[in-house]
């Protein structure tokens, strides 16, 4: 949680020190804005007559307050205005030496767990957190998903603070998960030993459960005490006769919605033709769900396919066969309706006055748990180089088919218990694509594991073609490419001052051919660094092509499995590197590289010179608070 406005309180000399370190830290933080009090004149300091009375008067004003001093100062000052922890604001106590950091008020909700943990990384000292869900590592139910927009509605006869109590003392807790996303994915990834996942309401036997998570858009009643998360991920298409009564139309929109099951909390945006931009039905509905109502031409509209309740009639009229289908699958840039079509009429409306409109749901593209492939950059070899995001994808997918040629089998024993993982070494394409289909088509999440960064000379843009052909959903995880960890195996920065600003990663002409303008004779007339993939096997013609412009004495380097357990690199002149190629005696897996940076020391960056003015500091080598 962002904190805009944040007081510092401060007693003494010492913690005022602390206070102006901790105000240049967060005063760059863009658009934050911080002030110290303090009953005591001093540089920087707002002299207040009395730091309890201005706290009392501005406690509502901020968004965050920090005592420097004692606890029991801190308790006193804020104790006769504490409200409500729904909107009271994040109060945290620091002591005058910087050693312990402590959240006292709003820890989840007003975000001082997370405050005193960066104020503690920044200071070096100990942050003193004793939240029961912090401190056994579990969910912070009441703000659960706020970072992707969830709201929380409890439901059932027990308040939130009891439903809370029974989790963090480890009540049986099913959780159900209906969509997907970043919180859904860390959910499953950290699930306490009494939490049990389901994605399917049905299959929840609750006699088993004392408590139910469920994240979803749908409405449940379900025989337990419940917090329900309401992710947005509804996109809402409209249409309606013009001049349509505003306050009849939302309540009739509202009643609607909950007969479709579906909770308003969810709902994403609205969207309709832009002859409606101005109808002040729309307009005073989005204004109160407070999400945005997009509008789009009847082009646009006429473009989506396989609406399932076209209309002669609007197509008549505006010569589009649908609005509101179109408008829903437009938002949700997916044609899919989890709701067709709907028509309805205002209760009680006169007779010839407007009383109709239409409505048509759908769910936003990657929301829906269903089949996902995710194309991971494996990284050079050593799999403590993976991203982070590629080795959960590891740990969850059901398959994972890797380029066993290239990516070593280790970087696979991640894989969960169950999950299938295959070589796609000695397969064709063909056989490839039929694999991932057919574990996508059963909803099952699928990892293609690529070497190194998967868009350099990953051969992925025609398994992306078939995917978007068959209407697959995917997404890239990039990786730490073999040229990278080169420049870190040679200690090497590949881009020097006044020498070299610019890397060429490339390869030469072989049994695939490149274009003319990309040979290496022509690339080597920039002296840059480069960096080439896939020609081991030519290196005589490399090296020749290179000579024509790169001095024979030019630094080289031919790198074989780079961060690999066999990693074999040797190092030369140009003149001599065919030469070092055959001294590996290896043609696959060899990056080599060329260029003045290997090796070069002495040119100094100006980002760090004292002497360079930039946004974050001035020519003193003072630094700039925003």
């Amino acid at each position: 949680m962002k904190h805009h406005t944040i007081t510092i309180a401060t007693l003494t000399g010492k913690g005022a020190a602390v206070a102006r370190n901790l105000r240049d830290y967060l005063s760059g933080e863009p658009g934050c804005r911080v002030e110290i009090i303090s009953a005591r004149e001093g540089e920087g300091l707002l002299k207040v007559p009395s730091i309890a009375g201005h706290v009392r008067q501005e406690f509502m004003n901020r968004d965050a307050f920090i005592f420097i001093g004692s606890l029991g100062i801190c308790v006193r000052a804020i104790a006769p205005v504490i409200g409500d922890k729904r909107c009271d604001p994040a109060v945290v106590n620091c002591d005058e030496n910087g050693f312990f950091v402590q959240p006292v008020l709003s820890g989840h909700r007003g975000g001082a767990n997370d405050l005193a943990l960066r104020l503690s990384r920044h200071l070096g000292a100990q942050p003193v957190v004793t939240t029961s869900s912090d401190v056994q590592g579990l969910w912070p139910l009441d703000i659960l998903g706020r970072q992707e927009g969830w709201s929380v509605e409890p439901w059932g006869s027990r308040s939130m603070t009891f439903m809370m109590a029974d989790y963090v003392n480890h009540a049986r807790t099913a959780l159900l998960l209906d969509v997907r996303d970043r919180v859904t994915e860390m959910l499953e990834r950290t699930k306490p030993e009494f939490v049990d996942i389901y994605y399917d309401y049905r299959a929840i036997p609750f006699d088993s459960y004392a408590l139910l998570l469920a994240v979803t858009h749908r409405r449940y009643e379900p025989p337990v005490p419940a917090v329900f998360y309401r992710p947005k991920v509804l996109c809402v298409g409209l249409g309606c006769e013009k001049n349509i009564d505003p306050r009849g139309f939302i309540d009739a929109f509202e009643a609607g919605f909950l007969q479709l099951g579906l909770s308003p909390l969810s709902i994403r945006s609205l969207g309709s033709i832009d002859l409606k931009a101005d109808e002040p039905a729309f307009v005073e509905l989005s204004g109160k769900l407070q999400i945005p109502f997009h509008c789009f031409s009847a082009e646009d509209l006429g473009r989506v396919d396989g609406v399932p309740n076209p209309s002669a009639t609007v197509m008549r009229k505006i010569g589009v066969p649908s609005v509101a289908e179109a408008a829903s699958a437009l938002l949700a840039g997916s044609a899919g309706w989890i709701a067709e079509k709907r028509k309805c009429a205002i209760p009680g409306a006169a007779a010839g006055s407007p009383r109709f409109f239409t409505m048509a749901v759908s769910l936003a593209a990657g929301a829906a748990r269903e089949g996902l492939i995710a194309i991971v950059g494996a990284g050079p070899g050593d799999p403590e180089l993976i991203t982070l995001r590629g080795r959960r994808f590891l740990e969850k997918a059901d398959l994972i088919l890797y380029a066993g040629s290239l990516v070593p089998e280790k970087l696979t024993h991640a894989a969960r218990p169950g999950a299938l993982v295959r070589s796609s070494a000695g397969m064709a394409l063909e056989e490839q694509l039929e694999l991932m289909n057919r574990f996508y088509r059963s909803g099952r999440f699928v990892v293609r594991l690529h070497t190194g960064d998967p868009s350099i000379y990953g051969a992925i843009q025609e398994q992306m073609a078939w995917f978007e052909e068959h209407d697959m959903r995917y997404e890239i995880v990039p990786g730490v490419s073999s040229f990278q960890a080169a420049a870190a195996a040679l200690h090497a920065e590949f881009t020097i001052p006044e020498t070299v600003q610019t890397i060429i990663l490339t390869r030469a002409a072989g049994r695939t051919p490149v274009p003319e303008k990309e040979r290496l004779c022509e690339l080597a007339r920039s002296q840059s660094t480069m960096c080439i993939y896939l020609s081991a096997g030519i290196a005589a013609s490399v090296q020749e092509e290179l000579l024509r412009h790169y001095s024979p004495d030019t630094p080289v380097a031919v790198c074989y499995r780079l961060t690999w357990d066999d990693e074999h690199i040797l190092r030369g002149e140009l003149s001599r590197l065919a030469e070092l190629v055959g001294m590996t005696g290896k043609s696959n897996t060899v990056l080599l590289v060329v260029g003045a940076a290997l090796g070069a020391r002495g040119k100094r960056s100006k980002l760090y010179d004292p002497a360079f003015a930039h946004g974050f500091r001035d020519s003193a080598g003072e630094a700039v608070r925003a």
